[in-house]
């Protein structure tokens, strides 16, 4: 498949940026919409994929990363700080975990696991979170900058809460990676932006 375009490119972006939207809901409300949270921890057993869109299971799945994708890339002023720092952060830890071969292997391996546990158990049990959450911990936190998460200490101190973020920042590694596999780059993000806000509204108008 052609991965390198705009609208696989845009995709990508709006998994990433589901998966801190996703994040910040758990830290601060402890809930989030189930078929957000569905597309995006199914993203990372999905290694290999007819399509893009395939990654996420369907274009519906990725309605609240579009929403909020097109939230952070409208107008030149930041709109949210504090999720345009989780999205930079998550591109900037794939992009040095790519040269972490041992980092890369357990990830691997974690993810084989998961996909042995999912089928038993289910995609979001919690079983399935406890160990994306500590393959997250064993590996993409060992590098610096490690984010830091707010929220809400009633919920951040739970350790299913806890699980799913982790697992929502493991999602979002993901998307981080396939937005490089398909040729996303900061200086096209830039350089192209309001292609990139077209093609948001573009795909939100098909969900």
């Amino acid at each position: 498949m052609q991965l390198n375009t705009l609208s696989n490119q845009t995709l990508a972006m709006a998994g990433i940026a589901q998966s801190a939207a996703l994040v910040r809901k758990l830290a601060t409300t402890g809930s989030v919409p189930l078929s957000a949270l569905e597309a995006s921890i199914g993203s990372i057993l999905k290694i290999d994929s007819d399509s893009v869109i395939d990654v996420y299971g369907s274009l519906a799945g990725l309605k609240l990363g579009l929403e909020t994708l097109q939230t952070l890339i409208t107008g030149y002023r930041v709109t949210d700080p504090e999720l345009a720092r989780y999205c930079a952060s998550l591109v900037y830890l794939q992009q040095q975990l790519s040269n972490e071969k041992a980092l890369l292997k357990t990830i691997n391996t974690g993810i084989l696991k998961a996909q042995s546990q999912s089928e038993l158990y289910g995609l979001l049990h919690e079983n399935v979170m406890a160990n994306f959450s500590d393959v997250y911990q064993n590996t993409v936190s060992t590098i610096a900058p490690r984010i830091m998460v707010n929220g809400d200490d009633q919920y951040l101190t739970r350790t299913d809460i806890a699980d799913k973020i982790r697992a929502c920042l493991l999602a979002g590694i993901r998307s981080a990676l396939l937005w490089r596999q398909c040729g996303g780059a900061r200086w096209k993000f830039l350089v192209y932006r309001k292609k990139f806000q077209a093609e948001v509204q573009s795909l939100l108008a098909q969900v």
